[in-house]
């Protein structure tokens, strides 16, 4: 199953993917919430991601960062700002300096994440909106929509590793 789609919305300075996966919503919420689950798929497969903090709760925070193919890293925090598990979350994500905390770069990306089970299968919709179009623009000539395509179509291989789908 995995990825649907991946879609920017100019009009409305957003970019949404939807994933639906063979599981019941509790085992991708899993995926979330465990930072060692998380890391095997946040990231491209050549970028893969190591996260430092993982608080998934109102208020907690999150650091990480991917690391590229000739070893860069590129470094990330969320702000989470709601969580309703298992049901999704809401987040700020943006760019982070090498100190890991918020550079600044780029500015803030709201990110709201949403798991939708019906007879056992889980449809996942990841809306991150913009603060503008440029921002918009700038992310996506960064590769955002590929890499969000290709990290969740690294999802199916977690969960055919579990019998607990």
């Amino acid at each position: 199953m995995s990825v649907i789609s991946v879609q920017t919305d100019p009009e409305n300075l957003t970019l949404t993917l939807v994933a639906e996966f063979a599981a019941k919503k509790e085992r991708i919420w899993q995926i979330w919430e465990d930072p060692r689950q998380l890391e095997r798929w946040w990231g491209p497969p050549t970028w893969p991601a190591t996260f430092v903090r993982h608080e998934l709760v109102e208020g907690g925070e999150c650091r990480y960062y991917m690391s590229g193919p000739d070893g860069e890293k590129a470094r990330g925090w969320w702000k989470i700002v709601s969580v309703d598990p298992p049901n999704g979350f809401e987040f700020q994500d943006g760019f982070a300096g090498d100190d890991g905390e918020p550079s600044g770069f780029l500015g803030i990306t709201q990110c709201v994440v949403s798991l939708e089970e019906q007879d056992g299968t889980t449809r996942m919709s990841t809306v991150s909106s913009f603060e503008s179009a440029e921002q918009l623009e700038e992310m996506i000539k960064m590769g955002m929509a590929e890499g969000m395509r290709e990290a969740a179509g690294q999802i199916d291989a977690i969960l055919a590793e579990t019998s607990d789908r």
